[in-house]
């Protein structure tokens, strides 16, 4: 539960340096919260009733009654784990020699087949690798997998997904012209009962997005994309390096590098989602325009005022 409670904490703090002021709940996020809250009053009721206080002094004819030892306060249970605690080093390997599709397929087995990361993924769930064009200009870096993601395998297949693909086919591309990727291959889990669903998504940890990232600079190393754009706070992050930056406001828009590659950082589809105004379409847009402009692409005069209105 601790871990829960943490990681809805630090999301929600991201979402807070996003700009976000409300958040929807859905009816089972707010069942589950009132069976906690039951939970601990259940528990509370359990506890013995506090001993009765003896008077300081007592009638001289009466002998004073020894004050009872006092009740030791039960232990709260350990706390779980963190999600990095048992995680090893960051694998250490080697692309093979061949063109793209070889050195790809052959990276993609790797990872798909990596203990660690099948170790941390549901039954019934996937291990999640980047897809799209081999030969890309532009590279699209998201944080971690959803629900929607971990069953297909795939990045950005969820609404946020259906929103990017969007926005690529605004800056005159389709979703197979470039590529999509994640600095996660697994979804970050939260705590379930046995069997259940889980419900929200939290952050990765640093020690997590740290075990993942050479794989995702070994994509980087295949594809030699022209550009990348990191889309959110925790993509942002995982390649520029905890304590880079506070807020995300202070980063997007701004022309950054990772291992010399020029990076484009702008906010994460899933932002609009929760804030559909034309000021938060242009905002992310206006991050888009400046790419094209880096890599050549024509923009014609709607294009430029998209969201102007």
């Amino acid at each position: 539960m601790r871990t829960a409670l943490l990681a809805l904490t630090e999301e929600l703090k991201r979402l807070k340096a996003a700009g976000v002021k409300t958040v929807p709940v859905d009816d089972a996020s707010l069942r589950a919260l009132h069976a906690v809250v039951n939970a601990q009053k259940e528990a509370a009721a359990q506890l013995p009733a506090p001993a009765a206080v003896q008077p300081e002094s007592a009638p001289a004819h009466v002998e004073p009654t020894p004050a009872p030892s006092p009740v030791p306060a039960p232990r709260p249970p350990a706390a779980a784990p963190e999600p990095e605690s048992n995680l090893p080093s960051a694998p250490i390997f080697t692309l093979p020699e061949g063109d793209k599709a070889v050195r790809w397929a052959a990276l993609r087995e790797h990872v798909l087949g990596d203990t660690v990361c099948q170790g941390r993924v549901r039954r019934g769930k996937q291990v999640v690798f980047g897809v799209g064009s081999l030969d890309a200009s532009l590279m699209f870096i998201g944080e971690a997998p959803g629900a929607e993601e971990e069953v297909q395998g795939e990045p950005f297949v969820g609404p946020a997904g259906q929103l990017l693909t969007k926005m690529i086919a605004g800056m005159g591309l389709k979703r197979e012209d470039v590529y999509i990727a994640n600095i996660m291959n697994w979804r970050p889990d939260l705590p379930t009962p046995a069997g259940g669903e889980q419900y929200g998504n939290r952050p990765p940890t640093p020690a997590e997005m740290a075990y993942c990232l050479p794989y995702l600079q070994a994509q980087i190393e295949v594809v030699k994309p022209s550009l990348l754009i990191a889309l959110g706070k925790t993509a942002a992050e995982g390649l520029l390096g905890p304590g880079a930056f506070r807020t995300l406001g202070e980063i997007r828009g701004k022309w950054r590098e990772f291992r010399g590659t020029p990076l484009m950082v702008t906010y994460h589809p899933s932002y609009i989602l929760r804030n559909a105004t034309n000021r938060s379409k242009r905002m992310i847009w206006e991050d888009l325009l400046k790419v094209m402009e880096r890599v050549g692409l024509p923009i014609s005069d709607k294009q430029r005022g998209y969201f102007l209105s």
